[in-house]
């Protein structure tokens, strides 16, 4: 597995899909100027609507989604490996998919991933989130190999979940992904820790283009995209939640070094947890 140069690229996207295509391409081609071979974008690249009836009028299905259609030609064009991080997509029945497209770098369609964690959420101030009244859950988790790298695919909320990423790395994943559309309550609080905590833990690149700033349909997101090297130190980010590029070389064969380091991996064990109430209780049984 040779090194290769990653890019993501922090967006703000709003309301217009076009609008939105039109900044993906432009910070796309910025990125393979400086050399990158694999560009991600964060989560919800096509359209930030919080609204769902004006989400349902705006989504297309695979077939008619402008990112789609633009990630795919871009990658082509340019030679290089686009990482869609997230678009909806319009599934039959009314419900709409959070959906990752990973191309290579012919356009060919690698592998997609629908988010299978949904942010059903109460926060402080009065912020709530409800992503299940809209989308479908995905089902399955991804790893990808793209130019003999092995990657494993996830978004945003899937973070907060290790056993995805512990799955993947099992998997045989070098590299992990979590383009995501944090809030800045949230991301403000956990996302740094979160990023580092998923790398290291499976002695796994991870790359994570974001969100970043105040959104047409109202909301804030975190920005801070990043890439985090197998021993959980953060090689590349972008300082803030400005639309923008970060770009850092990759190495595949850190993520070995690290597991031969710290093979936890290897070393992990089943378990049942036994809960005690009281003494003198029945004991309740749990698994691992």
């Amino acid at each position: 597995m040779s090194v290769f140069k990653a890019a993501t690229v922090q967006m703000r996207s709003g309301l217009d899909p076009a609008r939105n295509a039109a900044d993906f391409e432009a910070l796309v081609r910025e990125a393979a100027g400086r050399g990158a071979s694999y560009v991600q974008s964060p989560e919800m690249t096509g359209a930030l609507v919080r609204d769902r009836e004006t989400l349902r009028r705006i989504v297309k299905d695979e077939a008619g989604d402008l990112l789609v259609a633009a990630a795919r030609r871009l990658a082509a064009e340019l030679q290089i490996a686009i990482h869609l991080g997230s678009t909806a997509i319009a599934l039959p029945g009314g419900k709409v998919a959070n959906r990752a497209f990973l191309f290579d770098q012919t356009g060919g369609l690698v592998a997609t991933y629908d988010k299978i964690h949904m942010f059903d959420v109460d926060l402080d101030n009065g912020e709530s989130w409800r992503e299940s009244a809209t989308y479908q859950p995905g089902e399955r988790g991804v790893v990808a190999t793209l130019a003999g790298v092995p990657f494993g695919l996830a978004i945003c909320y899937d973070l907060r979940f290790p056993q995805l990423f512990r799955a993947q790395a099992l998997a045989g994943a070098a590299v992990l992904s979590a383009p995501a559309a944090f809030t800045r309550q949230t991301g403000q609080a956990h996302w740094h820790v979160l990023t580092r905590a998923r790398a290291i833990e499976n002695g796994a690149w991870l790359i994570a283009a974001a969100q970043g700033g105040l959104h047409e349909d109202g909301r804030e997101t975190f920005g801070h995209s990043v890439i985090v090297d197998p021993w959980g130190v953060v090689v590349a980010e972008i300082a803030g939640d400005e639309p923008g590029i970060a770009l850092a070389e990759i190495d595949p064969r850190a993520s070995a070094a690290a597991r031969a380091k710290i093979p936890n991996l290897q070393n992990a064990r089943e378990f049942g947890v036994d809960v005690v109430a009281e003494a003198g209780a029945p004991v309740r049984r749990a698994a691992s």
